[in-house]
Order: structure tokens, then sequence, then C-alpha cells
């Protein structure tokens, strides 16, 4: 049975299932009728999780970007309608949907954002965790 559990654990720490569900097949799998507090690792609050840039090129640059997720919902607020004022930077943001990059915040959007490889082997990975 202590097998069957770590299956189910090791599930959860791949994101296959969530909290609630890993706590009812080990209900299952122990035969209980009452739901027993199980061990999982913790949830880090959303307002502490990080925006992680990796930037990796051909040529052997190499950048690591990390950004608290407060920091950047107040920026998205704030910087985009100064960035819209500056001739230069208006073309720059001018595509940039910052309503539903606030949304997909207030919504936690989790994990993997951007995994892109260029043709040259450039590579950039965007994640939030």
């Amino acid at each position: 049975m202590k097998e069957e559990i770590s299956r189910v654990l090791t599930m959860v720490e791949e994101g296959k299932i969530d909290k609630e569900k890993a706590t009812e097949l080990i209900h299952i799998l122990q035969g209980k009728d009452q739901l027993q507090s199980i061990p999982l690792k913790k949830e880090i609050p959303y307002g502490n999780k990080m925006l992680k840039i990796q930037i990796t090129s051909e040529k052997g640059d190499n950048i690591a970007v990390n950004l608290p997720i407060n920091l950047i919902k107040a920026v998205l607020k704030v910087g985009s309608s100064i960035a819209e004022r500056i001739p230069e930077a208006e073309k720059y943001v001018k595509d940039i949907n910052v309503d539903l990059l606030i949304t997909a915040i207030e919504n936690e959007l989790d994990g993997q954002i951007v995994d892109v490889t260029s043709a040259n082997g450039d590579k950039v990975f965007v994640v939030i965790e």
C-alpha cells in the first residue's frame, strides 16, 4: 500500500492530480471512511510566487530574471499607461493586452507559460512558481 500512496503523491508533485483528488485516492487505498490529513507539499501563496524568465543563447549567453508576481501586477497597471504616453515606447506596448495579463495573474495562472527554441538554438523559458 505504501507504494500506491507514493505513486499518488508523485502524481501530485507532477501536477497530474490536485491535493483533493490525492486525498480521495489515498482514503480509498487505506479503506477508511473518515478523511485523514495527508502531508503534502505546502502550496506557496500566489502573491509570493515568482515569474521566472530564463534565456539561453546558442553562443553561450545565459540570462535569468526572477520577478515577484506582486511587482509584475503593479508594474502592469502603472507602467502600461505611462508607456502609452511616450512616443518611442508606444509602438512596443500598443499590441499588449495588459488587462488580459492582469486577469491571468488575478486568476492565479501558474506553471509554464513559454517554452521556445529558435531555429538558431536560442531558448526562452518562462514559468510562474
